[in-house]
């Protein structure tokens, strides 16, 4: 595909989410103001039902007028090309695009809006071509033992760079690896990139140029649920990359979820109590399914299938121990310092709190039983911050030695 076809879909994709939104809005708009002329359990009056009446003509027609506008605003966004062309080539646009996929990435993949990401296998920020020879050519120094690095929820490959930092440039040098890296739409349910990683791996070592001695996965976040849900996939099929996975390391993963998503959760159920706020309720509903399954930490289908994902439940994930024959290793973080409260220690790194992160569950049967000497805490580091600190980089050296 040509780069002005590419932009041209890509201009034609955003059009779409603007009608889309606008419709969306204007429903809610709608919906707040009937609660509002007509306040719950009290009768409506003649002139009530009058200002309804007008006002529902009034939404119909910006529906319609945006409806038409939106025929052509595709063209209008067309005239920008100097600024969208510039966009389109800079880190920003990854990023921003990975942001957008993390947060209805679900609803893109549905409506197949050319901004949706498709899942890829990339190095130094360009998608790999599952081929020998493509890949031999893509690396100078190509060898058996394989650095697979999985972002996190909202995030791209390229920003395992943080603060001038990649664990992944030092130890794939210090260690003799080659490094892949993960591209995924994190908008998507786990299991279901679970599952197209598990045939994506499959297919990347059937096709590797030189015979493959191992590989060893370090995976960021929700990066750690998806690297699970595939390994799980992958010993129920018996693919062959799981005999090759020698290690895996969890930064900040939720293994038993994220208390942010919970507490959303919460507010869907207050806000759908309360009449007059029941409309803003969808707005909390537009979050993606890679979002919702971050509450308990979903990792295969059963966990979300036949449910509404909104719906206040208590955990009823299926109960999925990390393989013996593989070795794992976790790492959580603290923004307290050592000598910190309690309380700082729940909150963990702002995102995921530290049992969360190293595996622990008051049901046994959910307890991921860590060997202790696979796990850590980095103090006085945020959720980000686990990408950029030098001792971590160190640990992980230790490790995967």
């Amino acid at each position: 595909m040509s780069k002005k076809a590419k932009k041209d879909l890509e201009v034609q994709g955003l059009t779409n989410l603007i009608i889309d939104a606008t419709l969306g809005v204007t429903d809610v708009v709608e919906a707040m103001h009937k609660k509002i002329v007509h306040p719950p359990f009290l009768p409506s009056t003649p002139i009530q039902n009058l200002i309804t009446s007008i006002a529902t003509i009034t939404y119909k027609n910006i529906r319609w007028s945006t409806l038409f506008v939106g025929k052509n605003l595709h063209k209008i966004l067309g005239q920008l090309t100097p600024t969208i062309g510039n966009l389109k080539t800079s880190d920003k646009k990854e990023i921003i695009l990975s942001a957008l996929n993390g947060v209805i990435g679900d609803y893109l993949e549905d409506q197949e809006n050319p901004l949706k990401i498709e899942m890829q296998f990339r190095f130094q920020s360009k998608a790999l071509k599952v081929c020998s020879e493509d890949l031999k050519a893509t690396y100078s120094n190509i060898n058996g033992k394989i650095l697979l690095m999985i972002h996190g929820s909202c995030m791209s490959d390229i920003q395992w760079t943080r603060k001038n930092h990649n664990h992944e440039k030092i130890l794939s040098k210090e260690l003799e690896k080659t490094p892949v890296y993960l591209h995924y739409n994190s908008g998507k349910h786990i299991s279901a990139n679970g599952q197209n990683l598990n045939t994506s791996l499959e297919e990347l070592l059937k096709n590797w140029p030189v015979p493959v001695e191992e590989l060893i996965i370090i995976a960021h976040s929700m990066g750690g649920l998806i690297a699970r849900s595939a390994i799980y996939y992958g010993q129920q099929e018996q693919k062959n990359w799981t005999n090759l996975l020698k290690k895996v390391v969890f930064l900040g993963t939720p293994h038993h979820g994220s208390q942010i998503e919970k507490a959303g959760n919460y507010l869907d159920i207050i806000l759908e109590t309360v009449p007059y706020t029941k409309p803003l309720a969808r707005l909390g509903k537009i979050r993606s399914a890679g979002v919702t399954d971050l509450r308990y930490g979903n990792l295969v289908d059963e966990d979300w299938q036949n449910n509404d994902r909104f719906e206040l439940k208590r955990d009823q994930r299926q109960n999925i121990q990390l393989p013996k024959e593989i070795e794992f290793y976790s790492i959580a973080a603290i923004i307290g310092e050592k000598k910190s409260s309690a309380s700082s220690k729940i909150l963990g790194d702002n995102l995921v709190d530290v049992k969360s992160a190293l595996g622990q569950h008051k049901n046994p049967d959910k307890n991921l039983s860590f060997k202790e000497e696979n796990t850590w805490i980095a103090y006085e580091n945020n959720h980000l911050d686990l990408l950029s600190n030098p001792k971590i980089t160190a640990k992980l050296k230790k490790w995967l030695l």
